[in-house]
């Protein structure tokens, strides 16, 4: 019998203590919050700390749960959103971030071009307690359902 084969996924919204808030520039998707594939071992906690860590080279703490994201194309991906707290380091690149930057909140959604990342940082920066909840697929990016928790 064959099993369902699921990506699985952290992102999240990562804010400084003076208001700003944590984008990385991406190779393929462009600006975005720092996130990634949870690897075979790890929880959605440590997966998601350490690719900021990776992303970005600084440690944050991890928060509420903003968001659970189904992408029902093949590849199909199970996305889970944070809110997040930076706690030390500095801002760094690498392979997967080739520019970081602390951004002020009103000018992110501005610098972000890719459909679901966008309306998925606009859950975060919307945060009032509820959690979204949102089935889409991608090129062409179309959400099929969405709902509050």
């Amino acid at each position: 019998m064959d099993h369902p084969q699921h990506i699985v996924a952290v992102s999240g919204l990562i804010s400084h203590p003076d208001g700003r808030i944590l984008l990385i520039r991406g190779p393929r998707r462009g600006w975005e919050f720092p996130g990634g594939q949870v690897e075979e071992g790890e929880n959605l906690i440590e997966a998601f700390q350490r690719e900021i860590q990776e992303e970005s080279g600084v440690t944050a703490s991890i928060g509420s749960l903003v968001g659970v994201y189904s992408n029902i194309k093949a590849p199909t991906k199970l996305a889970f959103g944070f809110l997040g707290d930076y706690v030390s380091g500095e801002l760094t690149t690498s392979t997967e971030s080739l520019e970081t930057e602390w951004v002020a909140r009103h000018s992110a959604l501005q610098r972000i071009s890719h459909p679901a990342i966008y309306d998925r940082m606009k859950d975060m920066l919307d945060f009032s307690g509820r959690v979204a909840y949102r089935v889409y697929t991608n090129d062409p990016y179309q959400v099929c359902e969405e709902r509050f928790l």
